[in-house]
């Protein structure tokens, strides 16, 4: 077993009810890499994420096929526990989601969830994961104000905090930064590169761009397909398929 190994999915089908959405699906993530996935809308990037931590549990007349290993053990075992799987597996989406709580809430509420009673690991959880997140200088003097009342950036960054709360080993992101303007987009950017010191880090991406500059493995993805992945330099100035070329010049997508 490779060691650097932290999530495999193996012939992984998946089915909105009568849709074919992912299509014998297999990949490696490796640990404390950035893989991007890209591809055209509806050609199953983010369903993909969402297999990776069963948040596709939640949808009706969904149903998956294939396995999904974290470590190893497959996370489709009926015995498996989901809630102790969505604390492995962190999750950021695309627009952020802050709590209509205080900013120090936000990031504890994880914690609480979880049973986590002691005040003074919570505040110390909250500071370490708000530094992580680039965001305890911006927010050291408004930690018991509304998080509402910060930019978009701010709350998204604010987001992937209440996400390192809980000490994941594999953050999930889902476009991040498209709700994001051209500064918010690289403070997230920057972010992803210092996490990935510590974190597995899968995200998806429509900004071809983005793809190249955070990434060190990326998969094109194509009709719910894998059409190619490779590491993210060789795939974007190498590719093998034809396909995969015409997408990332932009003949497509």
């Amino acid at each position: 077993m490779d060691k650097s190994l932290k999530i495999t999915t193996k012939n992984l089908d998946f089915y909105y009810g009568d849709f074919h959405a992912l299509k014998d699906i297999s990949l490696d993530f490796h640990s404390k890499q950035v893989t991007a996935l890209i591809g055209p809308s509806g050609c199953g990037k983010s369903t993909l994420l969402r297999c990776l931590n069963r948040m596709n549990d939640l949808i009706p007349r969904s149903r998956v096929q294939g396995e999904v290993f974290l470590d190893d053990k497959d996370i489709y075992d009926p015995n498996l526990d989901v809630v102790a799987l969505r604390r492995r597996v962190g999750m950021v989406f695309q627009k952020p989601n802050p709590f209509p709580k205080t900013v120090f809430e936000n990031v504890a509420y994880g914690l609480r969830v979880n049973g986590i009673r002691d005040k003074a690991y919570i505040a110390n959880r909250v500071e370490k994961s708000l530094r992580q997140a680039a965001l305890w200088d911006e927010v050291e003097d408004r930690i018991h104000d509304s998080a509402l009342g910060l930019s978009g950036g701010q709350q998204q960054r604010l987001c992937i905090a209440r996400a390192l709360a809980v000490e994941p080993e594999v953050i999930l992101m889902d476009e991040p930064a498209s709700a994001l303007d051209p500064i918010a987009t690289q403070k997230i950017e920057e972010l992803i590169h210092q996490l990935k010191e510590l974190y597995t880090i899968i995200i998806v991406t429509h900004n071809m761009q983005q793809a190249a500059r955070v990434s060190d493995v990326t998969a094109f993805f194509y009709l719910g397909k894998l059409v190619e992945v490779d590491d993210t330099k060789t795939l974007f100035t190498k590719p093998q398929l034809r396909k995969t070329e015409d997408y990332i010049t932009g003949r497509f997508g």
